[in-house]
């Protein structure tokens, strides 16, 4: 009697327990979340069971509640004794996932629930891992890179998480080894199928309503089981893979999928990158378009690459290009080019690890030693010059000379870089004084003068903390009388110390001369920038070069003018081009006295949709050279007119260029600023113009040094705004929650498709490269040959 009576209060006992789970979840499944993605690596967790948190009971709910369902669900989360726990790593345990259908679109985050039979989902409550720091260590030998990923995820929740981790990789690629640490053991995982692999990808796609993911549809994704990660912990994750590079148009390209991290919720900690590159030939350009990389050339076999940041969420795929050549001179091009429009094209120039010497060369240092020189502005132009002297090469040729009310020499004319000359120009460096004015004009007349019977490569380097007070005094005749006096090409370097130097002045030398500029603020070194400049063009390798494009049809050309080549140095040229086919390009220039030619191979195509990141590099390129033509000479429409075009079709937003949209156009939400930010901007760009306009003070001289780094630029930047976005090629607007391609036109031919609707499927199967545009969001109106596809 007593043990039917005990059995008799288990089972009410567990039907209360029913019932009363029952309860909570009709009450919480009313408020019940979605879930959320990450990629690189997607960590799909599943918390398994019901776990007590505090004093609440959190669990974990269907989306969608019908009474069997429940009732079902509840059945599997209730204890059963002596069922035993399956390895998580069971090479021959794959359960079939299925991803919930959650009620809204949520944003990416690191974790995503996984769903054994039935599908649950997270509560609206709680957080998504994030990642600690992503490590990513590359080596290529010849064309096979291996990659070496570490990366840690922190997890915040009460409990412990099982899951599976996912990535994409290219087509081309093989994991060799994946691995999870527990305990600080390394222990190394088992990998899902092929098939199964893809399936989770689609669904999570299909089913998270979330469409981050979409710009890996055209890529393998490799996934492997996950556990433990443990409550409050880290689990550190290892992946090996190896890829084959492919070569085109004579260079290597190696794509690494860091742009995923952006959807991490919270900036990474961390983050690494370091590719290092062997190579059986030569090696020339070694170039990143996507990211400010420091890179190194070890030696004429080896390079190396890297990029580290903190507290960052990327925001694109990192890109690196090279090239190997047996040539003395690396030339390759690269094109992109929309179906019945002109093309882009970039070109790579280097000469790598070149073998031959340095040029030799003729330099003169024109210092000015006009009385507001005097103190720490003079001792550190010594010290900068003992460095420049002490560094002259065998063979070369100098001078000093010194300016204020009237200019003198170190000696009369260029003297050998011998140890007599270098040691006695030394003795009269230090013998500077600082007094008198200034007297510009006459100081580089006669730095010009000196070059008469030169034949090596000319260069001039101009420092001055003031403008021209004494003789003629003029801007422009000053200009146009070194343009007369300037017959030997000699190139003219300059560098303003302090916030009284007339930066118009400055930047027009470099500009007609064929130099570069810069300026050293208050509190800045002068000793350290000018050794450092020094230190690039003290080895000089081709100069005043030409290049005779042959057939090929080619226009606007940024820089506009073609600097020297240095050694560890490399030229990046872009421009335009007409018509399409094979063509022979001649390069010409100096290498050691001596004009020599080198002819390449290119291809410029009709249709080409690789390198899209061409197009926004040239057309920044191009509205820095514009900006500079009205800091210089005064606007006009056709100028202003032009860079607004370049800046609404590119997403090129600089303070002045985002003052003259704003300008132009009233109605700000035309390009989705709201009144509020877009009354900062005019604000911001009007005191940018006001600094343009300026020929002096440290506001002047700052924008001469934004304007040489957008016309110089030599990374595709990400738009700087959030309400614009840049896509393979396209710039979108965000326009009443809609983002908008700016090539879209008032009564475009327009096809409709329901967010993630079967059609929506149906065309991303058929056309996979159309991902990387629907990622854009749940709501957009995409341009894609000619035709418009909205996304409602």
């Amino acid at each position: 009697m007593n043990r039917q009576k005990e059995r008799m209060t288990k089972k009410e006992g567990a039907m209360k327990r029913k019932i009363y789970i029952i309860m909570i979840i009709l009450v919480i499944g009313l408020f019940s979340g979605m879930s959320r993605v990450m990629a690189n690596g997607i960590l799909i967790v599943d918390p398994s069971q019901v776990t007590a948190m505090g004093q609440g009971l959190e669990i974990l709910l269907p989306s969608v509640t019908p009474w069997n369902s429940l009732i079902n669900y509840i059945n599997t989360i209730l204890p059963k004794p002596d069922v035993p726990h399956v390895p998580a790593f069971s090479p021959s345990v794959e359960p079939p996932v299925t991803i919930p259908q959650p009620p809204q679109a949520p944003a990416l985050t690191p974790l995503v629930p996984v769903t054994p039979e039935p599908s649950f989902t997270l509560p609206s409550n709680v957080a998504a891992l994030s990642i600690k720091y992503h490590r990513a260590n590359v080596v290529i030998e010849n064309n096979i890179a291996t990659i070496s990923i570490d990366q840690v995820f922190q997890n915040s929740y009460n409990r412990d998480m099982e899951g599976i981790y996912m990535f994409p990789i290219p087509e081309n690629s093989a994991i060799t080894d994946f691995a999870i640490y527990i305990d600080g053991k390394r222990t190394s995982g088992k990998v899902l199928g092929k098939a199964q692999a893809r399936q989770i990808y689609e669904q999570i796609v299909s089913k998270m309503r979330d469409p981050g993911l979409l710009e890996y549809a055209g890529q393998n994704m490799f996934c492997a089981r996950v556990y433990p990660i443990p409550k409050h912990g880290e689990k550190r994750i290892e992946l090996v893979y190896q890829q084959v590079l492919a070569y085109d148009s004579g260079l290597y390209r190696f794509t690494y999928p860091l742009g995923t991290q952006r959807f991490s919720p919270t900036p990474l900690e961390e983050l690494t990158l370091a590719v290092k590159i062997n190579s059986k030939e030569p090696l020339k350009s070694v170039y990143s378009p996507s990211h400010a990389a420091d890179i190194r050339t070890i030696n004429p076999h080896q390079a190396s690459c890297g990029y580290e940041t903190k507290n960052v969420r990327p925001d694109k795929d990192f890109v690196l290009y090279y090239s190997v050549s047996e040539k003395d001179m690396g030339l390759n091009v690269l094109c992109h080019r929309k179906e019945g429009e002109d093309g882009y094209f970039m070109l790579l120039l280097s000469p790598g690890q070149l073998e031959a010497p340095a040029l030799k060369k003729d330099i003169i240092f024109v210092v000015d030693t006009s009385g507001s020189m005097e103190g720490e502005k003079l001792e550190q132009t010594k010290s900068a010059l003992h460095y420049c002297l002490n560094n002259l090469s065998p063979g070369d040729r100098f001078n000093v000379v010194d300016f204020a009310t009237i200019a003198c020499s170190y000696r009369p004319a260029l003297v050998p870089a011998d140890r007599s000359n270098v040691q006695n120009g030394l003795a009269y460096v230090d013998g500077l004084l600082a007094r008198g004015g200034t007297n510009i004009n006459e100081a580089l007349l006669s730095a010009l003068a000196m070059f008469y019977d030169s034949t090596q490569p000319r260069m001039v380097v101009f420092l001055t903390d003031g403008q021209p007070t004494v003789g003629e005094t003029e801007i422009n005749r000053i200009l146009n009388n070194l343009r007369d006096a300037n017959k030997a090409g000699v190139r003219i370097f300059t560098f303003g110390a302090g916030s009284d130097v007339n930066t118009h002045l400055l930047d027009e030398l470099c500009r007609v001369n064929k130099g570069t500029g810069d300026y050293i603020t208050e509190g800045e070194n002068i000793e350290t920038k000018v050794s450092s400049f020094y230190h690039k063009v003290s080895q000089p390798l081709l100069c005043d070069i030409a290049i005779d494009w042959g057939l090929a049809r080619i226009n606007e050309i940024y820089p506009v003018t073609l600097p020297d080549i240095f050694k560890g140095t490399q030229l990046v040229l872009t421009g335009r081009y007409q018509g399409n086919g094979h063509g022979a390009i001649k390069l010409t220039g100096m290498v050691n006295g001596r004009k020599k030619e080198f002819v390449y191979e290119a291809v410029f195509p009709e249709v080409s949709e690789a390198n899209d990141f061409i197009p926004r590099l040239w057309a920044t390129r191009k509205i820095g050279y514009l900006v500079n033509e009205i800091r210089l000479h005064g606007e006009n429409s056709e100028l202003t007119d032009e860079i607004v075009k370049l800046s609404t079709k590119h997403g090129i937003m600089t303070p002045y260029t985002s003052f003259l949209v704003l300008e132009k156009e009233s109605d700000y939400h035309r390009w989705g600023f709201d009144i509020e930010s877009a009354g900062v901007m005019h604000r911001g760009g009007a005191e940018e113009k006001i600094a343009m306009t300026n020929s002096v003070g440290a506001e002047s001289a700052e924008a001469s040094r934004k304007i040489v780094e957008v016309e110089t630029l030599g990374i595709s930047r990400a738009p700087a705004l959030d309400s614009i976005k840049y896509i393979g090629g396209h710039t979108f607007y965000q326009r009443d929650g809609v983002w908008v391609d700016s090539q879209y036109k008032e009564g475009m031919e327009t096809t409709k498709l329901g967010y993630m609707s079967e059609e929506y499927f149906a065309l991303l199967a058929d056309k996979p490269e159309l991902g990387k545009y629907f990622a854009i969001g749940e709501r957009a109106a995409i341009v894609i040959g000619g035709a418009c596809y909205e996304i409602q």
